[in-house]
């Protein structure tokens, strides 16, 4: 297939109207006010005495969401190394649509079950934190940047992609994976 032929990759052309300076400010105040709605939806409330049944499901569901979206930025990157562009942003946008749908199970989950002590004891316990406060500070960094990223894409400022996404795709790409770990290591040590 020529070059011609080959498909590009997905832009909105509104975006192209929206200054970079302006849209990181917006990018910012919402990923602030994203964080600030987290902390209320975990801490802003006693732990319920009773949650609905359906509700032990979503850490499951949150964990298969970010492995999916792991998965996905693991295609991407494949993906744009291959300088397939139309196949990059389509893996990437799946990826963030996984990540937005953890999101939601996620502030649910909390919502209803509130936050989940770890009860594990010994080397574990050092090693579970370690990754749980990693993962909660990247994930901070991580979405300001994702968001920025997927701007300057949809935008057709490749350039400023390139530059921003060198710094997100591993720090999404470790968020997502701590994610998993996170569950995986609540499931084997906590009763």
């Amino acid at each position: 297939m020529s070059d011609a032929a080959a498909p590009k990759p997905i832009e909105l052309s509104a975006l192209k109207e929206v200054s970079p300076k302006r849209a990181v400010a917006v990018i910012l105040a919402a990923s602030v006010g994203a964080l600030i709605l987290l902390v209320t939806v975990i801490y802003g409330h006693g732990k319920p005495t009773s949650a609905p049944a359906w509700v032990s499901v979503l850490p499951a569901v949150n964990a298969t969401l970010n492995a999916t979206s792991a998965v996905l930025i693991g295609l991407g990157l494949a993906a744009i190394k291959r300088r397939d562009l139309a196949l990059h942003s389509r893996y990437m946008l799946g990826a963030m649509g996984a990540s937005a749908l953890f999101l939601v199970s996620y502030l649910v989950y909390h919502g209803v079950h509130g936050d989940t002590k770890f009860v594990g004891q010994g080397i574990v316990r050092p090693i579970y934190f370690f990754v749980l406060i990693t993962h909660i500070v990247l994930s901070a960094v991580t979405l300001p940047l994702v968001f920025s990223s997927f701007f300057f894409s949809l935008s057709g400022r490749f350039p400023a992609h390139k530059k921003v996404s060198k710094a997100t795709a591993p720090l999404w790409l470790y968020v997502s994976v701590t994610g998993v770990l996170v569950f995986a290591m609540l499931k084997i040590w906590n009763p």
